[in-house]
């Protein structure tokens, strides 16, 4: 029997770093409000060592039909204007908070009672936080 060879990149490596204006950032904001996205804001998490991405956005829906329609038009508009698919998305089945993650970019659509229990923009203090209005 041959042994397997384990290839593997770290997180850096094989991810490139976002920023404001990357294409992948920009069209998530834009989709997100093109759907009547809530209480939109990011946070920069690039200088923060313990994050796992480069940038939350997070926003409100008022109920799961919002919070399913918000989540399917941003992975849509993004594979259609960056040709990116999410590495995962989850939440769908109860729509509660609906999870989007593209690596470097995790997207976070919540019903305002989650989003209050949770106070992701609490927890991560830290991170500049930037609120995004309709254009």
């Amino acid at each position: 029997m041959t042994p397997l060879q384990v290839t593997s990149k770290s997180r850096n490596t094989a991810v490139s770093r976002l920023t404001k204006q990357s294409r992948l950032f920009k069209t998530a904001i834009s989709a997100i409000l093109e759907k009547k996205g809530e209480h939109v804001v990011s946070l920069d998490m690039r200088k923060i060592p313990e994050a796992v991405a480069d940038f939350f956005i997070i926003c409100e829906a008022s109920n799961p039909i919002q919070v399913k329609a918000i989540g399917d038009f941003v992975q849509d508009e993004i594979k259609r204007v960056c040709g990116e698919i999410p590495h995962r998305h989850e939440g769908y089945q109860n729509a509660k908070w609906v999870l989007v993650d593209y690596i470097n970019l995790v997207i976070h659509i919540m019903q305002p009672e989650p989003r209050k229990f949770y106070q992701l923009e609490e927890m991560w203090s830290d991170a500049p936080l930037t609120e995004h209005r309709d254009f």
